[in-house]
């Protein structure tokens, strides 16, 4: 019998740390090779994490609700293998709970490797990741002021949301007025008889003290989200571009030929992926909009990997990926979209499908809505909103001369960055797109 180390995986590209949500398995408990042992939670999404070998969970090093760096070490699991894996003393295995603890009481050596996420000492101080070292420098902070962040990351590390709520709260600070004044607005606010001299930072935010409101907790992928939100909106100055686009040809030919596929593939045929075959083909002709930016350096990406916005039951917004879409043809994207839908809303997407996304596209149109004015997916420079197809009266162009009909129609709505992408290149883009859309073969074959 042997003890062997289970570590916390690589989640996914970035992904340097869990949190731990749930521990499927308990000390004692039998496991089998590829089981799921845990639920892990990362900035990206929440995943089982499987056992990487068979045996018996002997031990648990990082409890519920902790946050550990990929490669520490979370369990001990005994298994048959009579090879000794891990350090004994008096034939007592010695755990070892994060090897970024070892490292602390260590002799310093700048040539020993850990684990742990790369991290930049300071005047021999705190530990940062050039992120957040990066961040305080663009905001002008000094050492001393990010001294005195509180950081929510493993063994207190400052995080890029440690330093972004710092810096949102010391906005709010600067703009308050003096706080006589703040006192006597919130004395007449809230009809108190308190003294003007009360310091209103004391009042629960989270109490309703008239009894007309309710009060809910955001859960913690609404928290990430609405992180997200404000993180890039600070980064990316937005512009959106508006175009209609006529998609009658599109709608009749689904409508032909989505039985047939359902027949022959057993999954639906829906308008996703053929919108984000005409998104494809219109980044391969303006290139320059699947770019990220890299302080004064545009970047270029050759792979086309499309985001695709998925609403979930409980109501927030999660994005899976689709790799490489320009190398599916109609039917692999459907089979994409549909796989990666499904998993969302039962839960079960992976870290490495919500990563390397390009651009995103975001159907605003399921929900009703006409149009929209969508926030980019950081690090990418750009996000297109589907509208509903909605039917409408139209003017129909013919050789014949100019005539009036029913039409379906649907916005386009672009949003992009301007820091890279002008509106003349926004605008060409979308134009593309719809330009595919309108030009879609009512003829085509679909096997």
């Amino acid at each position: 019998m042997a003890l062997k180390e289970m570590v916390m995986p690589k989640m996914g590209e970035s992904v340097m740390e869990g949190t731990i949500l749930n521990w499927l398995k308990k000390v004692g408990d039998t496991i089998e090779q590829d089981e799921s042992v845990l639920e892990v939670a990362t900035d990206k999404v929440d995943t089982e994490v499987p056992a990487t070998f068979s045996g018996t969970l002997k031990e648990i090093l990082a409890e519920k609700g902790k946050v550990v760096a990929v490669g520490s070490v979370i369990a001990w699991i005994e298994t048959a293998d009579k090879t000794e894996a891990t350090p004994t003393i008096n034939n007592v295995v010695q755990p070892v709970e994060l090897k970024t603890t070892v490292a602390a009481v260590a002799p310093v050596n700048h040539h020993t490797t850990s684990t742990a996420p790369l991290q930049k000492a300071v005047n021999g101080k705190k530990f940062y990741s050039p992120l957040v070292m990066n961040i305080a420098r663009e905001e002008g902070m000094a050492l001393d002021e990010l001294e005195n962040i509180n950081g929510t990351g493993a063994e207190g590390r400052v995080t890029k949301n440690d330093i972004f709520r710092y810096l949102e709260q010391r906005k709010i600070n600067a703009a308050k007025p003096p706080v006589q004044e703040a006192s006597k607005t919130t004395v007449a606010a809230t009809a108190s008889t308190a003294h003007a001299s009360q310091d209103t930072t004391h009042i629960e935010g989270t109490r309703s003290y008239s009894g007309e409101h309710e009060i809910i907790q955001m859960d913690r992928m609404r928290k990430m989200i609405a992180d997200r939100m404000l993180e890039s909106k600070r980064i990316s100055p937005h512009v959106t571009s508006f175009v209609e686009a006529d998609v009658t040809h599109i709608v009749y030919w689904r409508n032909r030929m989505k039985n047939e596929f359902m027949e022959k593939e057993n999954a639906a045929l829906t308008f996703t992926p053929i919108f984000i075959e005409a998104v494809v083909k219109a980044i391969k002709d303006y290139p320059m909009i699947n770019v990220s930016v890299d302080d004064d350096k545009i970047i270029v990406k050759k792979d086309i990997n499309i985001g695709m916005a998925v609403a979930l039951p409980s109501g927030n917004l999660i994005v899976p990926v689709i790799k490489n879409a320009d190398q599916h043809n109609i039917v692999g994207l459907t089979k994409k979209v549909n796989d990666l839908a499904k998993r969302a809303r039962q839960n079960k997407l992976t870290p490495d499908d919500l990563t390397g996304g390009t651009y995103t596209i975001s159907n605003v149109g399921s929900f009703g809505n006409l149009m929209g004015t969508p926030i980019i997916v950081q690090p990418q420079c750009a996000i297109l909103a589907l509208g509903a197809v909605i039917k409408k009266p139209a003017v129909i162009e013919t050789p014949e001369g100019d005539s009036l009909g029913i039409r379906h129609m649907m916005f386009l709505s672009h949003s992009y960055d301007h820091r890279v992408i002008d509106g003349s290149l926004g605008g060409m883009f979308v134009r593309r797109v719809a330009d595919y859309l309108e030009g879609f073969d009512l003829s085509r074959k679909i096997f």
